[in-house]
């Protein structure tokens, strides 16, 4: 007997230049099946691409919806109520996330994007931040998080707002990625602002 061959998908991300990721995003009222295949859609690019993150902008659809996979392994020590309740519970997906509350205090850590590929650099960011979300069953959470998760929160979020990363460094950190980050807008252009895998 022959099997079916199984049907190949693309995954893909929208990259830097792409319209998609300057726009702010619309509250989700209601995970319907669409919305149910998109987060599949979502968590398999996620994972093709070797990501710990991605918001829906980042494949074309401005709403407000996030997908998370932070490692066990990055928690904090002490770790934070919200590493501590969620970091097993990975890989998650979130509609409407909203950061609530974020410290004074910030830190400095190198990140990179799926839809910025090859390019990173130092961000400062609030060090712990509490957000609310809701899970796709209606599950509702608020947690103050810490470490990478926070730092994963707080990027996705900013692309729900149609900010990336590159638009939090400071001058000087944006003069050693500028040439890198303009060659990419053109290649870009070339490929619709689509990166496939």
């Amino acid at each position: 007997m022959i099997r079916p061959r199984k049907r190949q998908t693309t995954s893909f991300v929208e990259t830097l230049g792409s319209p998609a990721l300057k726009k702010a995003s619309e509250p989700v009222a209601d995970f319907d099946d669409s919305l149910r295949k998109l987060a599949d859609a979502m968590l398999s690019s996620m994972e093709k691409f070797n990501g710990i993150g991605l918001a829906a902008p980042q494949v074309g659809r401005n709403i407000r919806m996030i997908v998370i996979g932070v490692p066990l392994d990055s928690m904090s020590d002490p770790a934070s109520p919200g590493e501590r309740m969620l970091l097993p519970r990975m890989p998650l997906v979130l509609l409407n996330p909203e950061i609530i509350e974020a410290s004074e205090e910030t830190a400095e850590r190198e990140e990179g994007c799926l839809s910025v590929p090859g390019i990173w650099a130092k961000v400062v960011r609030p060090r712990s931040v509490k957000f609310r979300a809701t899970l796709p069953d209606g599950e509702k959470l608020e947690y103050e998080c810490d470490g990478l998760l926070a730092r994963c929160l707080q990027h996705e979020i900013d692309h729900l707002n149609g900010i990336t990363f590159i638009d939090r460094l400071t001058p000087q950190e944006y003069a050693k990625i500028e040439v890198k980050a303009k060659n990419l807008r053109r290649e870009g252009g070339r490929s619709n602002y689509r990166r496939t895998v």
